[in-house]
C-alpha cells in the first residue's frame, strides 16, 4: 500500500524542510547496489563521519543489543553484524544528525532513544532477532516528522510541549486541523525519501491508526509485525516515563495485537515486563 497524501498535504509538505540524506548514506547505498559490494568501502564511509560512527558503536554495544563481546570499530561492526544489520542503525543516527539542533528537542530525542531501545528489545523478545536493527531504526525514525514541523512552524513548540499530556494520537489530530498534515505523515515521507524499506514506511504512516488494522488485509504481515513492535515499544517506554496518555491508544489496539501475535494476555504481559527490564 502506498502513502495516501491529499492535495492539501502535498502543498503543505512542499514547504517543509525535509533533511537530505548525508553523503555517508549515499556512498553506502551506491556500494550496496553493486553485484559485489566492497565491505571495506562501506566501513570506511561510516568511519569517515566521526559523529555517526561514534553513535553507531555506542548503539551496537548498548544494553538493547546485549552483546557478549564489545565491538570496538566500525570495520568490526560491519564484519561481525553484516551491512544489512548495521545500515539501519547508520540511517537512524544520520537522521538525528540531519535534524536542526534545538534545546526544545532535547527531551524529544531522549524519548526517541528510549523508544528505539525498547523497539530493539521488543523484536528480540518476540523472537525476531534479525529485526532488531530495523526495529531500532523504526523507534528512532517514526516521529521524525516532529523536528520537521517544528522547523517549519515555530508555534508548533507549544503543541509539542503538550504531546505527552494529550497523547500523540490526539496531537496528530490537532496537527491535521492546524497544518493539514501530521507528524506521522511527514515522518513517513522522510522515510520514503531516505529509502527506508516499505514495511517501515507503512508502520510509520499508520502508527496512530492501528485500531482494527491488525485484523484487516490492508497491510502485509511484515508491516503489521513492525507496527506491533512499535506499539509494544511505545507503551513500555511511556509507562517508564510515567506518561499515561498513551494507555487509550494501547487499549484500542490491544485485542487486535493479541490476535495478530497469537498470544494470551499473560504472554504479552511477560513480553512487556521483559522489555521494561532491559531499560533498567
Amino acid at each position: 500500500m502506498s502513502l495516501t497524501i491529499t492535495a492539501a498535504e502535498k502543498a503543505i509538505l512542499a514547504d517543509l524542510t525535509i533533511p537530505p540524506r548525508p553523503q555517508v548514506l549515499l556512498t553506502i547505498t551506491q556500494e550496496t547496489k553493486k553485484a559485489e559490494p566492497d565491505v571495506s568501502v562501506i566501513a570506511e564511509a561510516i568511519a569517515s563521519d566521526v559523529g555517526i560512527s561514534g553513535a553507531v558503536l555506542q548503539i551496537v554495544n548498548s544494553a538493547a543489543f546485549r552483546r557478549l563481546n564489545e565491538i570496538k570499530s566500525i570495520h568490526q561492526a560491519v564484519m561481525t553484524l553484516g551491512i544489512n544489520r548495521v545500515f539501519p542503525i547508520v540511517k537512524a543516527v544520520a537522521l538525528k544528525g540531519a535534524m536542526p539542533a534545538s534545546k526544545v528537542l532535547d527531551a524529544f530525542w531522549l524519548e526517541a532513544n528510549l523508544l528505539a531501545s525498547c523497539a530493539a528489545a521488543t523484536a528480540e523478545e518476540l523472537g525476531f532477532e534479525s529485526a532488531k536493527d530495523n526495529a531500532y531504526m523504526l523507534g528512532l525514525f517514526h516521529q521524525a516528522g516532529v523536528p520537521a514541523l517544528l522547523q517549519s512552524f515555530p508555534e508548533y513548540e507549544r503543541m509539542l510541549a503538550e504531546a505527552n499530556e494529550m497523547g500523540w494520537g490526539k496531537l496528530a489530530e490537532q496537527e491535521r486541523i492546524r497544518y493539514g498534515t501530521t507528524h506521522a505523515t511527514v515522518a513517513a515521507l522522510i522515510a520514503q525519501q531516505w529509502s527506508l524499506p516499505k514495511v517501515m514506511i507503512e508502520a510509520i504512516y499508520y502508527q496512530h491508526d492501528s485500531d482494527g488494522l491488525f485484523g484487516s488485509q490492508e497491510l502485509t504481515k511484515s508491516s503489521l509485525l513492525m507496527l506491533a513492535i512499535l506499539k509494544i515499544a511505545r507503551i513500555v517506554a511511556y509507562r517508564k516515563l510515567g506518561v499515561n496518555s498513551e494507555e487509550e491508544a494501547w487499549q484500542e489496539s490491544y485485542d487486535g495485537l493479541l490476535a495478530f501475535l497469537n498470544m494470551e494476555d499473560q504472554q504479552l504481559e511477560d513480553v512487556l515486563n521483559a522489555v521494561a527490564d532491559t531499560q533498567a
